[in-house]
Parts: C-alpha cells; sequence; structure tokens
C-alpha cells in the first residue's frame, strides 16, 4: 500500500530499490506494483541481447519463449548459476548471463552496449536489471505496466511450510520420486502429472499446463511449494492446494 501510495501521490513512473546489499533488485511500475524479480532478469537478457540464459528452475517457465537465447535451467542459488553460467563459456557460448528469481543478475562473458564494454561481472548484482528496464520503458516511451504485461508470463505465487521436519521433507520427496503412480496419487485432488523434472525438488508440469513444484529449503526446516497458471487466482488456488496436501501426506505418514 505505501508504494502505490507514494507512485500515485508523486505521479511517479517507477520507484527502485535494492536489499542491503546491492544484490537484489526491487522495481516497481507507474501504479507501485512491483514486477517479479525473474521478469526483471528476462528483461535485462533481451536488453543486452543475451545469447544464453542461467537461472533457476524456480524462474518463471515462459523465460524459454519471452527471448532469441538458449536457456540452461539450475538448482537454486547463486552457485548454481555461476557453475552453469562457467559450463556455457568452456562449451564455447557467448553473451552468457545468469540471473535468480529475485532478479540478482550476473555475467558471464562481456557485453558491448552502445559502443562500450561492459566487462564480465560474475557476482550477483541489481543495478544492470535496474538499468535495463528503465531504459528499455525510456527507448519505446511505455509505463512499466505496459512493459511488463508485453511479457506475458504465466502467473506465479509461492509459500512455504515453517518448522516442517526435514525428515519428513526427505521422505516426502523419496515418496514422490520412487514412481510415476505415487506423484498421481499424491496429485490427483490437485490435477494430472503430465511431466516432471528433479533438478531441485519436484516441478511438475499437469495436463492444463499449470505448473507445481514442491522443493524442501536447503538451509532451514521448511518445506516450499511453487505454483505457475494463467490467472492470479488460479494460481493462488494452486498454491493453497498444493499446501493443504502437503500437510495431509505428513499427517499421514
Amino acid at each position: 500500500a505505501l508504494l502505490r501510495d507514494w507512485a500515485q501521490s508523486l505521479a511517479l513512473d517507477a520507484l527502485v530499490s535494492a536489499d542491503g546489499d546491492g544484490d537484489r533488485p526491487l522495481v516497481t511500475d507507474e501504479t507501485g506494483a512491483p514486477l517479479r524479480g525473474d521478469l526483471l532478469g528476462l528483461i535485462a537478457a533481451n536488453f543486452l541481447d543475451a545469447g544464453t540464459v542461467v537461472t533457476p528452475v524456480t524462474s518463471n517457465s515462459g523465460i524459454e519463449a519471452a527471448g532469441a537465447f538458449a536457456v540452461t535451467r539450475t538448482r537454486v542459488g547463486s552457485p548454481y548459476v555461476i557453475a552453469g553460467m562457467q559450463e556455457a563459456i568452456l562449451a564455447g557460448k557467448d553473451r552468457v548471463m545468469g540471473f535468480e528469481a529475485n532478479g540478482g543478475l550476473l555475467t558471464g562473458s562481456d557485453f558491448s552496449i552502445n559502443g562500450s564494454t561492459l566487462e564480465a561481472l560474475p557476482t550477483r548484482d541489481c543495478f544492470l536489471p535496474i538499468l535495463s528496464v528503465l531504459s528499455l520503458a525510456a527507448a519505446h516511451n511505455k509505463p512499466l505496466s505496459a512493459i511488463a504485461a508485453s511479457y506475458n508470463l504465466p502467473m506465479a505465487a509461492a509459500d512455504r511450510l515453517e518448522d516442517f521436519p526435514v525428515k519428513t521433507s526427505a521422505r516426502l520427496m523419496a515418496y514422490l520420486r520412487a514412481s510415476p503412480q505415487n506423484l498421481a496419487d499424491f496429485l490427483e485432488p490437485v490435477g494430472r502429472p503430465s511431466s516432471a523434472s528433479d533438478i531441485d525438488g519436484l516441478r511438475v508440469t499437469l495436463t492444463d499446463r499449470r505448473i507445481i513444484h514442491f522443493r524442501p529449503s536447503g538451509n532451514a526446516p521448511e518445506m516450499r511449494c511453487y505454483v505457475e497458471a494463467q490467472t492470479e487466482h488460479a494460481a493462488s488456488q494452486l498454491l493453497e492446494a498444493g499446501l493443504s496436501r502437503i500437510r495431509q501426506w505428513a499427517g499421514q505418514n
């Protein structure tokens, strides 16, 4: 509410900020609505004319179709993104960059921008995604809300169950991975699985193209759930259904 009040009362085009150590950006549109971090990373990738983008599996699934670059998915965490960029460079790729779902951006290659060279910075940074999105909006003379909407990404939501025993998380993931039937039985109240990726946790695409992703925290007794759907309401419903299913299974096992 505070961001919206500032944007409207001051007639701002955007609000920008960062976290305490300057490696995660915050950008709102002209209404004060924050833009997702992975959208900022995607906009920066197009701004830089990236050839290869490395990003965790938790970043939006629409990224692959939203640019003329190859996408490599990794586990969650900047060390995995950095390793993915290094592998791409060793494979002979150029214009290599990466970003996390929080918008922190890394460059593994040098990039040329308006005749100047932007040297590689393989550590998470917030300023390049901020400058990229503002430059794009200015160049096209469009509000940031229109820039964001033009990408037409699926709506995403995420939440976690705190104080969730690590052993219970491990048992649940082992059960889901044990057989396709186990996964289908677990998701029966939610939807029918079509495919799954276990890069980090278990990310399941349902037959109606919704996505639900179960992932134990790597550093806390928490179970995380990420979802994607076509509308905000559908994403919210899927998230609650996923968390409810985790609670139910844990209570019975």
